[in-house]
């Protein structure tokens, strides 16, 4: 499981020099071991052997996983999202965010999940992850989409009831689908709930 936790943690800042003391911390927190700093280097030295002895390298003050970060789904998500913000293309941006979702795999470190370095990187993903959902249905909005969308927003609304664009995107899809009266109940409902 430490061996795992050990390459999540460089996965997660590719070709970032992480030191020995950060790794100990984030791998035992209070359970040390008697020698934390060989137990770290015997860890280093299995993950080398199960994912080539060139990926992780020794750089003082410590150890570095030697991929670009295109090579990380983690980090192609985050790159993806930030170039479709930038595009004002509706049609590009929605490809883009697509795409991202695309790199979508469920619960990012699930295995994880008492981890303190998995939950601070899996709420900034699953964030993420509902931003590129709202950027792509606001880029098919854009595009002239409307009933197609209806069922996917009411499924993500149950979900997250609390986000304004979902149901501000919900009440366009719904009046362009002909279903004004629903549309005027869902914003009702949102002014009643968001205040």
């Amino acid at each position: 499981m430490r061996e795992r936790a050990l390459l999540a943690l460089f996965a997660l800042s590719p070709g970032e020099v992480l030191s020995t003391d950060r790794l100990i911390d984030e791998l035992w927190r209070e359970d040390l071991p008697a020698n934390p700093s060989n137990a770290l280097q015997a860890l280093v030295s299995r993950l080398r052997r199960t994912v080539g002895t060139d990926l992780i390298v020794t750089i003082p003050p410590g150890y570095v996983l030697d991929v670009g970060p295109e090579s990380v789904d983690a980090t192609r998500f985050r790159s993806l999202i930030e170039a479709a913000t930038r595009t004002p293309d509706p049609a590009v941006r929605g490809d883009k965010f697509r795409d991202a979702l695309e790199l979508w795999r469920g619960t990012p470190l699930a295995e994880f999940q008492f981890e303190e370095f998995a939950q601070r990187e899996r709420s900034a993903l699953e964030e993420l992850y509902l931003l590129a959902l709202e950027g792509r249905i606001a880029a098919d909005l854009e595009l002239g989409g409307g009933a197609e969308l209806v069922p996917e927003l009411e499924e993500l609304i149950a979900l997250h009831p609390l986000r304004e664009s979902l149901r501000s995107s919900q009440m366009l899809a719904l009046y362009r689908a002909g279903r004004q009266a629903e549309a005027l109940r869902a914003y009702t409902t949102a002014r009643e709930l968001l205040g």
